[in-house]
């Protein structure tokens, strides 16, 4: 039974608070990560004001690069020892995705050198030259121009 202090939402009222999609609000309720408070006599799910404190640290934690599998052990265990400080496990988490985000920038900054190295390589044919065009090479050539 809902509290009646608490102030009830529809999943619709929900989303237009957080700005979350109401997709998205039934997937993080489905994965236990929001809590609805029950239905009303219409059938419609009603959430209260902790759906809405959740649905805010989840888009606190996306917004910080988390990805929706480590919210999910976050909340885990922040609901299984409620006595335990989170900070540790967040802090943990962003080092984490910290370095993922520093081998994806890696992997984006050899990418952005083998471009470099690439219009070096081939500025005639990237310029068009015909001596130097990509198709002077091809095999094929004069069978698909005849």
């Amino acid at each position: 039974m809902p509290d009646l202090d608490d102030e009830l939402m529809t999943v619709g009222e929900l989303s237009r608070r957080t700005g979350l999609s109401i997709k998205a609000i039934r997937e993080y309720e489905a994965l236990g990560l929001i809590y609805s408070k029950g239905r009303s006599e219409g059938n419609y799910r009603l959430f209260g004001e902790s759906a809405l404190w959740c649905a805010r640290v989840i888009q606190e934690m996306r917004s910080v690069g988390l990805a929706i599998k480590e919210i999910k052990r976050l909340g885990d265990a922040y609901l299984s020892e409620p006595d335990r400080p989170i900070g540790p496990q967040i802090a943990s988490a962003l080092d984490r995705t910290e370095e993922r985000i520093a081998a994806q920038l890696r992997e984006l900054e050899s990418v952005r050198e083998r471009i470099h190295c690439y219009r070096q390589d081939h500025a005639r044919a990237l310029a068009g030259y015909a001596d130097a065009d990509f198709a002077v090479h091809d095999p094929d050539r004069s069978q698909r121009a005849a």
